[in-house]
């Protein structure tokens, strides 16, 4: 059985950094709006929850949606 992580709020850094470790942390916060900005179904669902690239912190939501779209860190 597969194990389903749970991440819930916590700054746009942190969560780019999860995904890029290898990065430095601003690198990295630029590679996740790049890649939210790509990504036109989830920048809509983005931002039907609030969500604007200015934000530092996301909510639980934000980051279950980045998650479902672009997968595990």
């Amino acid at each position: 059985m597969e194990e389903t992580l749970y991440y819930g709020a916590m700054s746009k850094t942190e969560l780019a950094v999860l995904y890029a470790p290898a990065l430095k942390p601003y690198i990295a916060r630029r590679r996740l709006n790049k890649w939210i900005r790509i990504n036109e179904e989830l920048l809509h669902e983005l931002t039907a929850h609030g969500y604007t690239e200015r934000l530092s912190m996301l909510t639980t939501a934000h980051v279950q949606l980045i998650v479902k779209y672009l997968g595990e860190p």
